[in-house]
């Protein structure tokens, strides 16, 4: 008689090799469940308080007599930069009422001289115009920054 082999009839090993493939099997789950456990970010706990949130201490903290001096000097910076950026837009306001009464002046004068004449008084009142004009728009270029 003729022994016939299935093919899909479950194949017999040795006993020895069956319980190492399910060591290797146990092994590499361990493994795995160890490299996936290493890569989870650690969990907070959560804090004993609900109604209080976690804090970060760092950012809690209270700034260091350096740090504290440094707030200071950049407070009193700023103030004096806002105080000296008022000053100059009050001077600006103050120059540019005084051009607007000189250019006023200057056209009373020109009204009451004729089409061929003009006074030495109109050209040096024009002069005075032209020179706060100028001091006017350096003013405005002019900003102060902190820096």
């Amino acid at each position: 008689m003729q022994r016939t082999t299935n093919k899909f009839a479950p194949h017999r090993e040795r006993p020895g090799k069956a319980h190492r493939r399910w060591t290797r099997g146990a092994l590499g789950l361990a493994v795995l469940t160890a490299f996936l456990a290493a890569a989870q970010p650690p969990q907070q706990s959560p804090s004993p308080n609900p109604d209080r949130p976690y804090l970060i201490p760092e950012a809690n903290r209270l700034p260091d007599k350096n740090q504290q001096m440094q707030m200071h000097d950049d407070q009193a910076k700023k103030q004096n930069v806002d105080a000296a950026n008022s000053e100059r837009k009050r001077q600006i306001s103050d120059d540019t009422a005084k051009l607007l009464e000189l250019a006023t002046q200057l056209k009373a004068e020109v009204d009451k001289t004729s089409k061929d004449t003009l006074s030495i008084n109109v050209i040096r009142k024009a002069e005075s115009i032209e020179k706060l004009a100028r001091g006017v728009k350096d003013k405005m270029k002019l900003t102060m920054g902190a820096s």
